[in-house]
């Protein structure tokens, strides 16, 4: 009769009997677990043969984890991420002498037994019988490798993790019920090498491939004798024996492989020998995980990779999903970095703003027409320490970029001057343009209700001899902030908000802009840089706006390939009207506030964007085949850019066309070297009439014929507009705040409530309100 606990019925070892057998039982419970004797043992999982037998039949293997590369668009590697350094290789990859060893310390008659070895289990039996604990296990490499199934599924979720290496009977069970069914479909040498390329070697190495390059720097194929008993000894616990931080105990191990490798026959006695003397030599390669690893300055178009993959639905349905797929890895993802872009946009960088400098530049290329980001940089690199940062100054707060974008200042004036010109304005549309005036008293919007300025708001010019009547061409070289804002009076603010919309437009947290005169006129709410870059390319694609995109194709560890999310592309204004805008931008580049950013050796054409406060200086342009655009500010918006030094050079007050502006020339210099000099559609904008005359016609984007444009005030401040004397930077002699010119006029209390009306304070006649552009992050 069989004993009975005291408390009445079967111990759980004679539970188990009752269905196993006596010598499957020994296999399924004390295979290689860490457990005393029975009685500790709860059988956990099932109690009965019918139990065992409503098991899962089918042992679910996921794809291993494994490395992504993310290439540039010609191949070249910007980084790898992992959530599991690994990568998977055939058995005829791995050196003979490590699926030796290994066989010889974990499971020595691994090709004589099946799913369980009962003569180990008896063993261990004895053994730790013998000691009274648990001196050895006797888990088959089949067992071990189920084991690491169910490690690898569990990723890195603590709870799973615990679950799927608890020491119970029900979870031993499962797992040899499991190893039963992989050992009949796998067979020996498929085992081998699905445990070989799944194991944990420590130092972040899962698999032997990425552990060989690890240690050694080299394939596994590659391994010695030495090298290989070593890795074979880090199994049991890579902590313990890791030669990186303890080489005496890491050694101590290795030749416990290698006198075992001798017992079993698989090498000589003389050669265990031999290699027991040796030191252990090691050719550490660190982990590179991440964009942080990223060449070129591309950490940040690495990471907005990332954040495209984890948002867009073509890679699955819920972020779970795709967070699942990218956590498994083994992609290899081709993205649109061009590599001479890259290059030439970190060089500029380097060459103007220094990484401690008290503010920061993004730089941010796009391709007219396909939507390809083909550059992303700027100057705090992608890091933890000091001066460096994780936030993507070029893109939306959802791709991981700053909460609200960056104020653009007059950089937005083009996108007033297109919805004008689709409403059928002439190019050569004059306004009255005082130095001085009041917001309109009421401007009509889409919803019918006008905007109304309940505050008696005012705005002016830069310079106190910037007064009308202007046409469009001269205030737009001009940046003349009374120009546009009675251009709004004059169409609506609800053209502006159709415009901006169809040009994929919006604030940097991604809500649309405000409707308002100050936002929607003079730049005063936060976009980002990749925005900005993509809507003046609709410019240089005569009107279509397409947008962007990062990745070119995925294939997968198993050479499918991946649906990947295509631009789209859409006429966003006619080509009249966009050709009208490129005659115009080329005039700032050739006779505006942009002549230091212009390009000498093609056709390009740009805007200049300053705003409140200097805290934020703005060149976007582009070249037919290129466009670009470039911040410059304090990300938290907390400097004034005023006497003050970027990249070693003293400023007195900057503007958009003196810092980002020799940016984007540099820049895109390097980036279109070697690339056909396209044309633009340049059309002819006719002069106004002047009192008493007939109108006179020039070829678009050509000086007006004034050199000094009329400026002439002789206020010395250095703007960079025509004929402002540029007069020289001194050290020491600072710029009184109130002697630049802007700022909102009879203004209190809520102000901000109208909509963030306001002026303009900046260096090129660029306006938005003090509100408006104070305390972005």
């Amino acid at each position: 009769m069989p004993k009975k606990r005291s408390g009445g019925g079967l111990t759980g070892t004679q539970q188990a009997a009752k269905f196993l057998g006596v010598s499957v039982l020994a296999g399924a419970v004390l295979a290689g677990i860490a457990l005393p004797a029975a009685g500790v043992l709860g059988l956990a999982a099932k109690g009965t043969v019918k139990g065992f037998d409503e098991i899962p039949a089918n042992l679910k293997r996921p794809p291993l984890s494994q490395r992504t590369s993310i290439l540039d668009s010609q191949g070249g590697q910007i980084a790898t991420v992992y959530s599991r350094d690994r990568t998977v290789v055939p058995l005829k990859d791995i050196s003979p002498y490590m699926q030796k060893a290994i066989i010889a310390i974990e499971d020595s008659r691994f090709y004589e037994h099946g799913a369980i070895d009962l003569k180990g289990v008896l063993r261990a039996l004895n053994k730790n019988a013998t000691t009274g604990g648990v001196a050895e296990g006797a888990s088959t490499l089949t067992q071990q490798y189920v084991k690491n199934v169910f490690v690898e599924e569990a990723g890195d979720d603590p709870d799973k993790v615990a679950q799927a290496t608890q020491q119970t009977l029900g979870r031993k069970i499962q797992e040899l019920k499991y190893a039963i069914q992989v050992e009949e479909e796998l067979g020996k040498k498929k085992i081998l090498e699905n445990y070989l390329n799944i194991t944990f070697f420590g130092q972040q190495a899962y698999g032997v491939e990425a552990a060989s390059q690890r240690y050694f720097s080299k394939p596994a194929k590659d391994l010695k004798l030495e090298e290989a008993a070593m890795l074979a000894g880090l199994v049991q616990s890579p902590s313990r024996y890791d030669p990186v931080n303890d080489s005496e105990e890491a050694a101590k191990r290795r030749n416990v492989v290698l006198q075992r490798m001798a017992t079993v026959g698989d090498i000589s006695q003389a050669d265990a020998d031999k290699a027991k003397a040796s030191d252990i030599k090691l050719k550490v390669s660190k982990p590179k995980n991440g964009c942080i690893t990223a060449v070129s300055g591309a950490g940040f178009f690495c990471d907005y990779v990332r954040e495209v993959f984890l948002s867009d639905p073509v890679f699955g349905k819920s972020k779970e999903d795709r967070a699942k797929i990218w956590n498994r890895g083994g992609l290899t993802i081709k993205t649109t970095l061009d590599p001479q872009a890259q290059e030439s946009a970190q060089e500029s960088i380097k060459s103007h703003v220094n990484q401690s400098d008290r503010v920061a530049t993004a730089v941010t290329m796009v391709q007219p027409g396909t939507g390809k980001v083909l550059a992303m940089g700027q100057s705090r690199p992608y890091g933890f320490g000091k001066n460096e940062t994780t936030i993507n100054y070029s893109v939306d707060k959802k791709d991981g970029g700053s909460n609200y974008g960056f104020p653009v200042g007059s950089t937005f004036k083009p996108f007033v001057a297109a919805a004008a010109i689709e409403q059928g304005r002439p190019a050569s549309q004059t306004y009255s343009s005082p130095y001085q005036m009041p917001y309109p008293s009421s401007i009509t919007t889409c919803s019918g209700k006008p905007w109304v300025n309940s505050m008696g708001a005012k705005l002016e010019n830069e310079n106190s001899a910037e007064v009308g009547p202007y046409a469009l061409r001269e205030a737009m070289e001009k940046s003349v902030n009374t120009y546009f804002v009675q251009m709004i009076q004059d169409i609506g603010l609800c053209p502006v908000v159709e415009m901006t919309d169809k040009l994929g437009v919006v604030q940097g947290n991604g809500t649309k802009l405000p409707v308002a005169p100050a936002p929607l006129t003079l730049g005063s709410t936060g976009i980002s840089p990749l925005v900005m870059a993509g809507s003046y390319a609709t410019f240089a694609n005569r009107g279509t706006y397409c947008t962007p995109t990062v990745i070119e194709s995925i294939r997968t560890a198993d050479g499918k390939s991946l649906a990947v999310p295509k631009t789209t592309c859409k006429t966003a204004m006619s080509e009249r009207t966009a050709d009208t805008i490129n005659t115009l931008l080329g005039g700032v580049v050739d006779s505006g506030t942009g002549q230091k950013a212009g390009l000498q050796s093609r056709p390009n054409a740009g805007k200049t964007g300053t705003t409140d406060g200097r805290k934020n200086a703005w060149f976007v342009g582009y070249t037919p085949n290129l466009s670009g655009a470039v911040w410059v500010g304090s990300p938290s918006q907390q400097v004034d850019m005023m006497n003050i030094t970027i990249g070693g050079q003293w400023h007195a007050k900057v503007f958009g066309g003196e810092v980002p502006g020799p940016i984007w020339r540099d820049a895109m210099t390097g980036a279109l070297e070697g690339k056909e000099a396209l044309p633009f559609n340049n059309v002819v904008i006719p002069d106004p009439p002047k009192s008493g005359e007939k109108p006179e016609e020039n070829e678009g984007g050509d000086s007006d014929g004034d050199s000094d444009s009329g400026d002439g005030d002789g206020d010395g401040s250095q703007d960079g507009k025509p004929g402002d004397g540029l007069l020289p930077s001194i050290p020491g002699i600072s710029v009184p705040p109130n002697a630049i010119g802007g700022g909102l006029q009879g203004t209190t209390g809520d102000a901000g409530a109208q909509g963030r009306t306001g002026g303009d304070s900046d260096g090129d006649g660029e306006g938005q309100d003090s509100g408006a552009s104070a305390g972005w992050d």
